[in-house]
C-alpha cells in the first residue's frame, strides 16, 4: 500500500503517543484545542488515537502468530490489517498492507549512531532524520512515583535521541505527568545535590534565554524549568526543551 511515504516532514509539529500513562496529557491537550501536523502512534496506540504514521517495530508475526504481546494482541489483529496509514516496521507481512519498511540505513547514515532499544527511539530517530521542527512527547514513560522498583527499558535510549534532536534545534516537549527527562519531578528538586538546600536555584527561561535563580525568588509567570531548558507548564500544555 505505502511503498515509500515522500511526505515532506521538514519543519512540522509532530506528537508522538506512546503507551504509557502520559498518553492522557495527548488526549488533554487536544481537548484544549492543541493541533499537531501529524500524530505518530507508537505499537497499539495505533488502535486508539488518529494516526497519521504509526511506529511497529516488532513483526506482524509477533501479533497474528504468538500471544508474545499478551493483552495488545487481540486488539493489533483487529487493528494491523485494516490501519490505512505508513505502519513503520523491520519486516512486511501480507496481512498488514500497510507495513513499509522503517528506512534504517537511512537514518543510520545520517544521525550517524545505531542505538535502537524501543519503538518510541526509532519514532525520534525517524523525526531528526525528517528535520521536524518540533517532537511532543506523549505516554513516554518509562518509571512512575508510584512504585520506584520498577522500570522498563528504553529510557535511557529515548532521552539519548531526544538530546541529540535538542542539539539540532528541534523543539522537544515531554507531557507534564511523564518522567521521560525528569519532566514531572518537582521543580525545586530538579537539580540533583541543590535539591537538598533550603532554598535551592532552579532554571527558568527568560526572553528565550536560560536563567537561573533562587527557588524563593521566581514568579508563578516564569515558569520555572531544569535541566536542558526544561519548562514546568501545567496541564495541559507539554514540558518544553
Amino acid at each position: 500500500m505505502f511503498e515509500k511515504d515522500k511526505t515532506p516532514l521538514a519543519g512540522k509539529k509532530i506528537a508522538i503517543v506512546a503507551m504509557g500513562r502520559s498518553q492522557l496529557d495527548y488526549h488533554l491537550s487536544i481537548s484544549h484545542s492543541q493541533e499537531y501536523d501529524e500524530v505518530w502512534a507508537i505499537g497499539s496506540m495505533c488502535a486508539v488515537v488518529k494516526a497519521d504514521r504509526a511506529f511497529i517495530m516488532d513483526p506482524a508475526t509477533r501479533f497474528f502468530d504468538t500471544f508474545d504481546a499478551g493483552p495488545q494482541t487481540q486488539v493489533m489483529r483487529r487493528t494491523l490489517p485494516k490501519l490505512n496509514i505508513p505502519i513503520y516496521s523491520c519486516v512486511k507481512d501480507n496481512r498488514v498492507p500497510g507495513i513499509i519498511l522503517y528506512p534504517l540505513e537511512e537514518v543510520i547514515k545520517k544521525t550517524g549512531c545505531a542505538y535502537f532499544n524501543n519503538s518510541i527511539a526509532y519514532a525520534i530517530a525517524f523525526a531528526l532524520y525528517q528535520e521536524v521542527g518540533s517532537i511532543n512527547m506523549f505516554g513516554s514513560d518509562f518509571t512512575y512515583k508510584t512504585n520506584v522498583h520498577f522500570g522498563e527499558m528504553g529510557r535511557a535510549c529515548c532521552e539519548f535521541w531526544l538530546s541529540k534532536c535538542i542539539q539540532k534545534n528541534i523543539d522537544v516537549s515531554i507531557a507534564p505527568s511523564s518522567s521521560l527527562l525528569d519532566t514531572n519531578v518537582l521543580t525545586e528538586e530538579k537539580l540533583y545535590g541543590y535539591h537538598r538546600l533550603e532554598n535551592p536555584p532552579v532554571v527558568y527561561l527568560d526572553k528565550g534565554e536560560l536563567v537561573v535563580g533562587k527557588f524563593s525568588d521566581v514568579g508563578e509567570e516564569e515558569k520555572p524549568i531544569g535541566v536542558s531548558g526544561r519548562h514546568d507548564p501545567g496541564p495541559p500544555e507539554p514540558e518544553k526543551y
